[in-house]
């Protein structure tokens, strides 16, 4: 089944062309995503990098994307979405040639930089508060939550895939003469040409869907002050993010284990179907229990989870643990992102969109350093201690701050 069908198949019943259009996007450059936040680490062990130095390119990519974010959310009113969506799909191309053809350590630092790579499982990227500022002009009030949730599961879902697809270069090696390094290269031209494919997807896109006047984009005003108490909240989680993002999990994996591209694929590939699943149901329980409880309620166990995993005495409870935090860690995503949408002005909503989405690059930027450096002093899983500890301190602030802050459709359910 491809992207597209399965935009389709998934979009609610108000949603226009132009969901699809961004949803389908959204599953091609998970797709990159998934197989190489696997296969970066193993490409820069090949390259003969040290744990450190993986662990400050990643950060590299994370800051690289916060600081366009952020100069994207600064000026948000001032673009055009369309074209902005346009021109970072060229540099995803840019970002998969460089990794493919540049090998020494300084020069790939400044591509992970001004590149898209992602060494996340989920997107962390300009194109994400972009499209984010978009979606919730395709799509009825009522079904803006349902859409954001598929917007999140065709992202999971398809990551998921991407991940499992980070055991081709093993078994390129084993049935031809190519090497490892030389199948990961393969790999990085495959992201390339898919930002190709949503550099034509982006140019499908309805010049309507764009804001029309000054009075549909302004910067921040009314709404500054709840956007910036979300955005220093969500900073907070993102800093913890930054600790266990998914190439740190899949370097822990491989030091602690010994486990291969391939098997250390197929966990994420199974850990993306089950985010994938708790999307909707994501959408359905705020509906029931409101979009704050929702985003608390679903991560504080995942993040229990996310604690004792380096715990566990065995790969298969260490892979247990992580399996169930995949059920329950990114229900808050859809839920978030739609209340964020909700409690700002629609003007606000592309500045908004970005100043938010900020800190899940920015903050988290610094996680993978450190992530590296204790990866190189014990391979026990302190980066997953350290982010289950700080994220269950979020979860706790975000219900007391924020639980009696409703989005309209809440407020009318309770009027």
């Amino acid at each position: 089944m491809s992207v597209a069908s399965l935009a389709s198949r998934f979009l609610p019943s108000t949603a226009t062309r132009d969901a699809r259009t961004l949803l389908t996007a959204r599953g091609m450059r998970a797709f990159g995503d998934g197989f190489v936040s696997v296969l970066l680490p193993l490409h820069l062990i090949e390259l003969g990098f040290s744990t450190v130095q993986i662990g400050v390119i990643a950060t590299a990519t994370m800051l690289g994307s916060a600081a366009l974010t952020l100069l994207v959310g600064l000026i948000a009113y001032k673009l055009n979405m369309r074209e902005l969506l346009i021109r970072c799909s060229i540099l995803t191309v840019i970002t998969g040639l460089g990794f493919t053809f540049v090998h020494d350590f300084w020069p790939l630092l400044l591509v992970a930089f001004i590149g898209t790579l992602n060494p996340s499982s989920g997107d962390v990227s300009v194109f994400l508060p972009t499209e984010q500022a978009l979606l919730p002009r395709t799509v009825s009030d009522k079904e803006r939550t349902d859409l954001f949730a598929r917007y999140s599961l065709i992202g999971s879902l398809v990551a998921a895939f991407g991940a499992l697809a980070s055991g081709l270069p093993e078994w390129i090696e084993r049935h031809s003469r190519i090497g490892f390094e030389q199948s990961v290269d393969v790999m990085f031209l495959l992201y390339a040409a898919l930002g190709v494919g949503a550099f034509f997807l982006y140019h499908r896109l309805s010049p309507e869907l764009e804001p029309q006047g000054p009075a549909e984009k302004a910067p921040l005003k009314e709404s500054r002050g709840i956007v910036y108490k979300l955005a220093a909240l969500f900073s907070l989680d993102s800093f913890a993010s930054g600790f266990a993002v998914q190439s740190m999990i899949a370097l822990w994996l491989f030091q602690k284990f010994d486990l291969s591209a391939g098997t250390t694929g197929t966990i994420f590939f199974f850990a993306g179907l089950l985010t994938a699943v708790s999307f909707l149901a994501s959408a359905r329980l705020a509906k029931r229990i409101g979009l704050v409880r929702t985003m608390v309620f679903t991560h504080l166990p995942a993040n229990g989870f996310l604690l004792l995993a380096p715990f566990m005495p065995t790969v298969e409870l260490a892979v247990a643990c992580l399996l169930i935090r995949s059920l329950l860690s990114n229900m808050d995503v859809p839920a978030r992102t739609s209340y964020v949408m909700a409690v700002v002005t629609p003007a606000e909503r592309p500045a908004a969109a970005s100043v938010t989405n900020v800190p899940r690059s920015l903050a988290s930027a610094i996680g993978p350093t450190f992530s590296g450096y204790l990866l190189n002093m014990s391979t026990f899983g302190w980066p997953l201690v350290i982010a289950g500890t700080l994220k269950v301190v979020y979860d706790l602030t975000l219900l007391k701050m924020f639980q009696n802050v409703k989005p309209p459709e809440e407020q009318e359910t309770r009027s």
